[in-house]
């Protein structure tokens, strides 16, 4: 097959969740096991850190890939969705999946499809799997794609997982209470596996503590270690440049200070204790991260990675931006930010897909506007 050929082969098998909503979910690992074994057990040929979490996940992984990166580290990154192109999602020391490679996958495993029927998802992760065990990563940093528990990416042992933060998203599939959505994501924690909380949330905490003692998993919660501050003298987001200043500390002391973020969002604050921490974890194993590579990772995180959609600048007369914000907790602190930005006339272009509460999010958007509703 060509490569659109192949694209729309995989798109054709269960679409995309972005796309339809939950009737692109499909629960449970057996397919996505019985990929695996019939591949010979990728996933067990690489190291790896996972990350959970409703909001956050995405940047927080891209973080931790950056700073790897910047160490010298051979770095596999797996992502979901993709803002234009399928490649997106699996990438190696920043560079996107190669076209013939994936062409070359798929060519290989179709009688496997056939009999698995595996869905668009399923396909995706043992793709990313199969080519970071190919390439021989030294790590690979792997984003749950809904929930945690039942996620196909929930075969890996990782090193360390991470959960960023919890809020209501998903609520169709994952439960209607925060306790309940955080025992979806908390599913991610393994049998002795050190696990990293980002946010000390009141309403779920008591979730994580149990499951961590459960599976005699050491739990860090990550804004217990790391206080993050604006920048020297409160120096702001600096937009032309891309960056902002923070000041982080750790455990009272001063740790990172003047550390420059090559993300723009207000809530990047709430990732970087969880980045940090994990870190700090993946130091006791052995791996060697120097306080240049974390200035260079957190600094340079686009660059290095790709990553788009994160209060992203696309033009300045007028000023565009783009965010990927999508649930009523994320946008919620989108809002803040866009208010705070001087402007004469704001248009809100809108598009979400069709399992999502959007009474809540259309509460929290400013009257005076045009808006655009759109698919995605």
């Amino acid at each position: 097959m060509t490569y659109d050929e192949t694209l729309a082969f995989l798109y054709a098998q269960l679409p995309m969740y972005q796309r339809v909503g939950a009737a692109g979910f499909k629960k449970g690992l057996g397919n996505t096991e019985a990929l695996l074994a019939a591949m010979g057990h990728p996933e067990r040929r690489f190291r790896s850190v996972h990350v959970a979490g409703t909001n956050g996940k995405g940047s927080s992984s891209h973080l931790l890939a950056a700073v790897l990166q910047s160490a010298g580290y051979r770095v596999g990154l797996y992502t979901s969705p993709h803002l234009r192109a399928f490649t997106e999602r699996v990438r190696l020391n920043g560079q996107e999946l190669a076209p013939a490679y994936l062409v070359a996958w798929v060519e290989k495993w179709r009688g496997l499809f056939a009999e698995i029927q595996p869905s668009f998802f399923e396909m995706c992760v043992a793709l990313a799997f199969c080519y970071f065990a190919d390439e021989a990563v030294d790590v690979a940093v792997v984003e749950v794609g809904l929930g945690g528990r039942l996620d196909s990416t929930n075969v890996i042992t990782p090193l360390v997982s991470l959960i960023t933060n919890i809020s209501y998203d998903h609520q169709a599939m994952l439960g209607d209470t925060l306790p309940e959505i955080a025992g979806e994501k908390a599913g991610i924690i393994k049998p002795g596996v050190p696990v990293v909380v980002s946010q000390t949330q009141p309403e779920v905490a008591a979730v994580f503590a149990a499951k961590a003692a459960a599976e005699a998993a050491p739990l860090t919660w990550a804004d217990r270690v790391y206080a993050v501050a604006p920048g020297p003298a409160g120096a702001p987001a600096d937009a032309a440049a891309g960056t902002q200043l923070f000041d982080v500390a750790r455990a009272g002391a001063p740790y990172l200070p003047g550390a420059s973020l090559g993300l723009l969002g207000d809530y990047q604050a709430l990732n970087l204790p969880g980045v940090l921490a994990v870190l700090d974890e993946l130091r006791t194993q052995g791996f060697a991260l120097p306080e240049a590579a974390v200035r260079q990772g957190l600094r340079d995180v686009g660059a290095l990675t790709g990553l788009r959609g994160r209060w992203s600048i696309l033009g300045h007369a007028p000023l565009v931006v783009a965010d990927t914000g999508h649930n009523e907790a994320g946008l919620r602190l989108v809002m803040q930010q866009l208010l705070r930005v001087p402007h004469e006339r704001l248009h809100l272009v809108i598009g979400t897909v069709n399992d999502k509460d959007v009474g809540p999010v259309l509460a929290l958007l400013p009257p005076a506007a045009t808006y655009y509703f759109a698919r995605p």
